[in-house]
């Protein structure tokens, strides 16, 4: 059993036919999951707690009862989310000792009512602050295409389970690209919804900007399971009312961009000249498809990271709290660093950054007046190795994911799909941009590039 040869609408097809039992994918899982340890995609499960929810959703069918429109699927939950049962641990050891979860978030709670099987919780970077996956708690993941290169981050785990075909739907969040990023990295299509569409609650929002939502390896699934996920919740005041049509449906309407601007660099900053060529060739192929594209070899905005980690890292500390000496030094190093920058924000501070942020969609709204969507490398270089630096033009760099955190702070839709490979086989991504709530222009695209471009693929050794 391969999940990533069928998508998940016809997997839970299969089990609502009775072709293949919601036990035999657990089961299939659980030895695919065995089978691939090394990668270090999921850090908690219970087996036997899978089994028998498995169990549950057959015996429903047998007695012709109603068991959701995923009945059956098994997925992952990323460690920054709550399942009943499960530790949250966040990747740190500052939670690793806390009592397992009485109830799901949001969005694994919708997820279960849809009938899904939790099958354990996969890797993130403490507290999902960083592009690579690894922790002092659990170690690093790894990439299914190169063990020893970064599955990107924060949804690290979530990406490299799905890529390695451990399961073949998984949550994931994205407060500055950790669904793009990973997708980016593993060679799969990531999709960041505007903000609201999934609501997101209490401790959950450690990062105020952060997007929560479903992560598989085709765009029609993603608009599937949105489909299910979507909807207002009083737990959550900036979620926003369920859309009025099917996204999923959309898809079938045949849209393809018409207008689409591509900037190689919009921060102004070089982006890796290998990268760029991978995705100016995928660009060209748009263009011979009949997609009009403008090029901006200039910078759209400077790169607002000072104004990110002021909004961001002042979050974090507010979930962290008073830290004594001891526990600071249990804290990832880079993130230790991190916390320390939000020691005495000011008012000013903030609203000078909220100013930039709207600065920023002002000049969104220029470029795209005349266009369908933003069209960017995903990222700025070259994936490291786990828990390396990432590599521009022959350079390690940082700052290597500083393409996807501006639509964060503009609340835009974004995704990434897969442009092709670099020279070293490993995937390079290209984010699409779109307008403001154009969410599902923006899938329809994404769907639109995986015709051009190719259908989903993966390593022949996973």
């Amino acid at each position: 059993m391969d999940f990533r040869e069928r998508s998940v609408q016809e997997w839970a097809a299969a089990v609502r036919d009775q072709e293949v039992s919601a036990r035999e994918m657990v089961e299939g899982s659980l030895a695919a999951i065995d089978a691939q340890q090394e990668l270090n995609a999921f850090v908690a499960m219970n087996p036997e707690r899978s089994l028998a929810e498995a169990d549950e959703i057959d015996a429903r069918l047998a007695s012709g009862d109603e068991v959701g429109p995923l009945a059956g699927i098994p997925f992952g939950v990323k460690d920054l989310e709550d399942a009943a049962g499960y530790v949250t641990t966040q990747g740190s050891f500052l939670h690793s000792d806390d009592p397992p979860a009485e109830a799901d978030s949001i969005l694994v709670e919708r997820l279960r009512a849809a009938g899904c099987v939790v099958m354990g919780k996969t890797n993130t970077p403490e507290f999902g602050w960083t592009g690579d996956t690894y922790n002092p708690v659990f170690g690093a993941t790894g990439n299914p295409w190169n063990p020893k290169r970064s599955p990107g981050g924060s949804s690290g785990g979530t990406a490299a389970a799905l890529m390695a075909g451990l399961v073949p739907l998984c949550t994931g969040s994205d407060g500055g690209g950790s669904i793009r990023i990973p997708a980016a990295a593993c060679g799969f299509s990531g999709f960041k919804a505007s903000l609201g569409r999934v609501p997101v609650e209490g401790t959950y929002r450690l990062w105020p900007l952060s997007v929560h939502g479903p992560m598989a390896l085709r765009v029609a699934d993603i608009a599937f399971v949105q489909d299910l996920v979507m909807g207002p919740s009083p737990r959550d005041l900036d979620s926003l009312p369920r859309p009025d049509r099917s996204w999923r449906q959309a898809l079938d309407e045949g849209w393809k961009p018409k207008r689409a601007v591509w900037c190689p660099a919009p921060d102004g900053k070089p982006s890796d000249a290998e990268v760029v060529a991978v995705c100016e060739a995928a660009v060209a192929q748009l263009e011979a498809a009949g997609v009009a594209v403008e090029v901006r070899e200039e910078g759209l905005f400077n790169d607002p990271i000072w104004e990110y980690v002021l909004l961001s890292a002042n979050a974090v500390s507010g979930e962290l709290g008073e830290l004594t000496d001891e526990q600071m030094e249990q804290i990832t190093p880079g993130l230790r660093y991190y916390f320390g920058l939000s020691t005495s924000p000011q008012v000013a501070d903030f609203n000078r950054a909220l100013d930039i942020f709207y600065e920023m969609s002002e000049t969104l709204n220029g470029v795209l007046a005349e266009a369908d969507l933003l069209l960017t490398p995903t990222v700025a270089g070259h994936f490291p190795e786990c828990g390396g630096q990432g590599l521009v033009n022959g350079e390690l760099v940082d700052n290597w994911i500083r393409h996807t955190y501006p639509y964060n702070l503009t609340r835009r839709p974004a995704g990434s799909v897969r442009a092709g490979f670099a020279a070293d086989g490993m995937p390079v991504g290209l984010q699409l941009v779109g307008h403001q709530l154009g969410d599902v222009r923006v899938l329809q695209a994404m769907a639109y590039c995986e015709q051009v471009f190719a259908p989903p693929m993966w390593p022949s050794a996973a």
